[in-house]
């Protein structure tokens, strides 16, 4: 996508909230929707209509983790590391999804394919070990499921 066609979407975005200041977080996470992260442009486009400083939207994309200001790939992978995933081989599965992506957690493929991250509870305790992928959740999982579930997502 050109920048030209990413500033048009940028600004559409912005407009459907009146380019109000006060819409920041949510004109923040439907760009971060549409493109799968904060492109620095969008950023600089953001805080001239709405009238905030650059160093404001910064800080807000930074605090949450919701946002990412670094490309992320378009299939989201979280392995639950808590105590009941984790006693249940969770190791093992994050070990198996590093060895096929060849991406550790909090990194993103070359392709833009994956993006992986732990997280300590999926909130599915008893399905442990749990990975979710694209908000799907996969539970009871082993090394050969785990790669049988990524084959999906090619």
């Amino acid at each position: 996508m050109s920048e030209t066609l990413d500033i048009d979407r940028i600004d559409q975005i912005i407009d459907q909230h009146n380019c109000d200041a006060s819409s920041l977080i949510q004109v923040l996470l439907e760009i971060q929707s549409e493109f799968n992260w904060l492109p620095k442009v969008a950023l600089e486009r953001i805080s001239e209509r709405l009238k905030v400083p650059l160093t404001r939207i910064q800080h807000i994309a930074t605090f949450y983790k919701a946002f990412s200001l670094v490309p992320k790939g378009r299939h989201k992978i979280h392995i639950c590391m808590g105590t009941a995933c984790h006693v249940r081989g969770a190791p093992r599965v994050l070990d198996t999804v590093q060895n096929l992506t060849g991406i550790h957690p909090g990194e993103t493929d070359l392709d833009l394919k994956f993006s992986l991250e732990t997280v300590n509870c999926l909130g599915c305790c008893a399905l442990g070990p749990v990975m979710e992928v694209d908000g799907k959740t996969h539970g009871k999982m082993s090394p050969a499921l785990t790669a049988d579930v990524l084959r999906n997502y090619e």
